[in-house]
């Protein structure tokens, strides 16, 4: 329609066009042909008009005279269906709940970040899992933490669907609370869960089995501690010289001659202590 007209102008429609930015180049196309008949007093028929995308026009391919052309008739091979609210309602209740309800409520029920719940709630079989280990024991973020990154490492390394995962949700939380037990590190617990995915053993029997329980006894610690200040006598003079990367050293060392069961946050402890008094 010509500037500041009110009515709409005369439809025309274009078919054939395959791409966006033929799209574009139909629509600029007839805004000039358009134009043009307008211009010189004639005037635009309804029709539909095909693209030709080599020429970049568009070209007549049958004229539309009214509303009847386009056939609006219903579809006689397909059956009418009545939709009422009893049978709508009944619908929506049996509804698994969808991807970003449950993502919501694993940010609101379990307190997980938004890129925890984004990631958990991705994939059913995700979610469930993650479900059923908290419903076993396992603490929400812990249990979020284990499956986005130790677990899944070892279900992409395999090309193993968590459905079919040795490591059974109840496993996983047994796992977890072993770790917070001080049990086992969470460095041995690595090891551990690796086992339970390639044998299915639960950690407790793998853990009694190669004797990887930690060791948090305040005076074993103690005695390997002070052999460790003993023996490198170098680095604890560089720690007490202000040189802090040294305590790292000294505690790789005492973990070393615990064979990695010594609880960490024993050794780190007790290491202060006796850095400070000697």
């Amino acid at each position: 329609r010509p500037k500041g007209a009110t009515e709409l102008g005369v439809k025309s429609e274009v078919k054939n066009v395959a791409s966006f930015s033929g799209v574009q180049k139909a629509i600029e196309f007839e805004i000039k042909r358009q134009g043009k008949i307008l211009r010189e007093g004639g005037q635009v028929q309804q029709e539909t008009r095909g693209w030709d995308a080599d020429r970049g026009v568009t070209l007549s391919q049958r004229a539309k005279e009214s509303a009847h052309d386009y056939r609006y008739f219903p579809e006689p091979d397909l059956v009418p269906i009545v939709v009422d609210e009893a049978w709508e309602r009944r619908i929506r209740e049996s509804l698994p709940e969808l991807p970003h309800a449950r993502r919501e409520r694993f940010k609101t029920a379990y307190a997980l970040s938004a890129y925890d719940a984004e990631v958990l709630s991705a994939d059913k079989a995700t979610a469930d899992y993650f479900e059923a280990a908290v419903k076993a024991g396992a603490a929400a973020k812990p249990a979020a933490n284990w499956i986005m990154s130790e677990l899944q490492a070892l279900l992409i390394e395999s090309q193993t669907s968590i459905q079919s995962c040795k490591v059974s949700p109840a496993q996983l939380a047994a796992l977890i609370a072993m770790i917070e037990s001080g049990a086992i590190s969470g460095k041995i617990a690595k090891d551990v869960i690796a086992e339970i995915f390639a044998s299915g053993k639960d950690a407790k029997a793998i853990v009694e089995a190669r004797g990887l329980t930690q060791i948090s006894d305040v005076s074993a610690i103690e005695t390997m501690v002070r052999d460790v200040l003993a023996q490198h006598p170098g680095p604890v003079a560089e720690f007490r010289s202000g040189k802090a990367k040294a305590k790292g050293f000294l505690v790789g060392q005492v973990m070393k001659g615990m064979q990695g069961k010594g609880n960490p946050q024993v050794v780190n402890r007790i290491l202060d202590e006796l850095l400070a008094k000697e």
